[in-house]
């Protein structure tokens, strides 16, 4: 089984915000499993399908983003799901508005909903992560005030693009694992060689 859980805040003023990039990237996920069945359960809407005979719960804390290991935790351990199939998604300002990170684990990187997670876990932090970059705030404008407002047109155009592009990436992570996934979809590296002429 694995459990894939997009970040957010509930309630319909916040559905827009770059805080709920998680949510938007969990239903576009449910939308292509044909999981469009939301029940209530944990604190969470949850989603339910299978992916290759395999089981696929998707989920959408209703906790709040700042609590969303009260939900979590308690469903992966509901499920005795291995940490390592658990896959979290949620929006990242460190990476400019659109851009799409795979990673494995890691830190919460001040992102209080991943911390959540890991402060319910005890510290563990090896589960894998879909970062999905809203950039920083504008100058002048706090960080509440960023994560909590709507994209303006253009970038949400970009952000559209990165999920329709994370889609196949989830899959992925879904039948091959992170480490496969990362390989594929993580922006490449350009390497610059110089030559030197003597």
């Amino acid at each position: 089984m694995k459990i894939f859980v997009g970040l957010g805040n509930p309630t319909k003023e916040y559905a827009a915000t770059k805080h709920n990039v998680g949510f938007m990237l969990a239903d576009k996920v449910a939308a292509e499993l044909g999981a469009e069945n939301w029940r209530e359960n944990f604190n969470a809407l949850i989603a339910e399908s299978f992916l290759d005979g395999e089981k696929i719960l998707i989920v959408k804390p209703l906790t709040f983003m700042n609590a969303s290991g009260d939900s979590v935790v308690p469903l992966v351990d509901y499920y005795k799901v291995d940490v390592t199939n658990l896959i979290v998604a949620h929006d990242d300002m460190d990476l400019p508005v659109g851009k799409i990170r795979l990673r494995p684990g890691g830190s919460g990187g001040g992102h209080r909903g991943i911390a959540s997670i890991i402060q319910n876990f005890g510290g563990l932090k090896n589960f894998p992560r879909v970062r999905i970059g809203i950039g920083r705030p504008p100058e002048n404008w706090s960080v509440n005030g960023h994560v909590l407002s709507p994209f303006n047109d253009e970038d949400a155009a970009k952000i559209s693009a990165a999920l329709d592009e994370l889609v196949p990436a989830v899959l992925c992570i879904f039948r091959e694992g992170i480490d496969n996934a990362m390989n594929k979809f993580n922006p490449k590296k350009i390497q610059l060689k110089e030559s030197f002429k003597l």
